[in-house]
């Protein structure tokens, strides 16, 4: 890890299973990069201490990933498709613009509200309720995904 630091001209980016073990790595290559001077630019708003507790929960996100026959027939699944859970890290040599939170989990879409738990920049966890009173947020909020910043950027500007 000391090296992949000392080597980046740019960033680095780890990837690691979406398990509490996985995400232990995360961790300690987060301290590590952290110390060699590198700037955390993702999951994380921040570059101070994850707010998470050793041993209660991680910090890990999922993407959709097409499954062959063969990986199908292998592990005995039906679905065209696997959701793989991953905890991951990207840090950089240069202080990246950070998002105000991240979503950390996948938001619970309730009638007329949106229930957002969120890593934010001020080291804490949070959770956010948006509800339909908040108009343009709450559609956001219905579109968000697991690992989205939060709140979205505006669009920008037609040219």
């Amino acid at each position: 890890m000391d090296a992949a630091a000392a080597a980046a001209t740019g960033a680095v980016v780890i990837v690691e299973p979406g398990t509490p073990d996985g995400y232990a790595r995360i961790i300690e290559a987060r301290d590590r990069l952290i110390a060699a001077g590198l700037h955390i630019a993702a999951p994380c708003p921040h570059s101070a201490a994850c707010p998470i507790e050793p041993g209660t929960d991680w910090c890990h996100f999922s993407a959709r990933v097409s499954r062959s026959s063969l990986h199908r027939q292998v592990k005995g699944g039906s679905l065209a498709y696997e959701d793989e859970k991953f905890s991951y890290l990207a840090a950089t040599r240069f202080p990246p613009e950070p998002a105000a939170a991240r979503v950390i989990r996948r938001p619970q879409i309730r009638k007329g509200q949106v229930l957002l738990e969120l890593c934010t920049a001020q080291e804490q966890l949070r959770r956010e309720t948006v509800s339909k009173r908040h108009g343009t947020l709450y559609r956001a909020a219905r579109d968000a995904e697991w690992g989205d910043s939060w709140p979205p950027h505006p669009a920008e500007p037609a040219s």
